[in-house]
């Protein structure tokens, strides 16, 4: 089974005014959107796309979490969700000439509830897969992730890793199945700017070195990048119009995880991941499963070859 951590989800409130937002003044809209978000449910989403059962894990509260919760599971994505006192955030995403994006902290989190949630990571079976992406919310000691993976490690179990910094760089040495950073996210790993493709395998392959079984590094319109110990491929799909660049990571982790979950041909899922990560830069929301196969035989991927 795979599954889905999500720590601090949100209802995603977007909004599509006719004009640029003035500040200070009244500004109307006649068009809107709401969507469960966080990087974890977007992933389990994306799978429910694909027809790649998950179960979403992570904490909700309040009538945005009753949302939430409502929500997926009328798409039949399971849920078990952890509920706290304090209201899940909401995000308000503006669409106008311009995005603009207002996210909330997130409740706290009390020390009952994060044991609940290793609880639930103890009951795991030999071969899940367990997705972390995002952030924590507060009340959370830094260390958060690495026993989560520690947990996940003693019932052999394996676990994908899409986050920053420290966060990401520690899990490495515990051999994530996936770790997944943009391009803008690993020249902050390294302090560094990545202006050449040497440059990219270099550091791609250095994730590599440090314990990750697969490595993707995304770069927007100029594809993605997918490092093994042996081998590096370049994938990219047609070019089509930008109409949404939030979720697109996570589906890309979505359509590699669940691909690979039942191939284990890393090359084949890679293919996928490009699909579905295009696929939703391509819509309003997450890919739909139509749009995902459209996009799939547009995918070039070719090896790389060091230099």
């Amino acid at each position: 089974m795979i599954y889905t951590v999500t720590l601090n989800p949100s209802i995603d409130y977007v909004i599509f005014p006719d004009e640029q937002i003035r500040l200070g003044d009244l500004n109307r809209f006649d068009k809107s959107q709401k969507f469960p978000g966080g990087k974890g449910i977007n992933v389990s989403r994306v799978l429910k796309t694909l027809d790649k059962p998950s179960i979403a894990l992570g904490y909700i509260g309040g009538f945005p979490g009753a949302f939430i919760k409502e929500t997926l599971e009328r798409q039949t994505i399971s849920t078990q969700f952890i509920e706290v006192e304090d209201d899940t955030r909401i995000n308000v995403k503006i669409k106008g000439s311009e995005e603009t994006e207002l996210n909330g902290a997130g409740p706290v989190i009390s020390k009952d509830d994060q044991n609940r949630l290793l609880d639930q990571i103890s009951d795991l079976n030999q071969g899940d897969i367990v997705i972390l992406s995002g952030s924590k919310p507060g009340g959370m000691p830094n260390d958060f992730y690495q026993v989560l993976i520690e947990r996940i490690h003693e019932k052999q179990a394996e676990f994908v890793i899409d986050t920053t910094g420290k966060e990401l760089m520690d899990a490495l040495s515990k051999q994530p199945l996936l770790a997944k950073p943009n391009i803008h996210e690993l020249e902050a790993l390294y302090s560094t700017r990545i202006d050449s493709n040497k440059k990219l395998i270099h550091y791609g392959k250095e994730l590599v070195s440090k314990g990750a079984k697969h490595v993707i590094v995304s770069m927007g319109k100029d594809g993605a990048v997918l490092f093994t110990k042996d081998e590096i491929y370049h994938g990219k799909a047609e070019e089509g119009q930008l109409v949404n660049s939030v979720g697109a990571g996570d589906s890309m982790v979505a359509g590699f995880t669940g691909v690979y979950s039942d191939t284990h041909d890393a090359k084949e899922a890679f293919r996928y991941s490009v699909a579905c990560g295009s696929a939703t830069a391509f819509n309003a929301d997450l890919a739909t499963e139509k749009d995902i196969q459209t996009v799939l035989k547009t995918v070039t991927v070719e090896k790389w070859e060091e230099k």
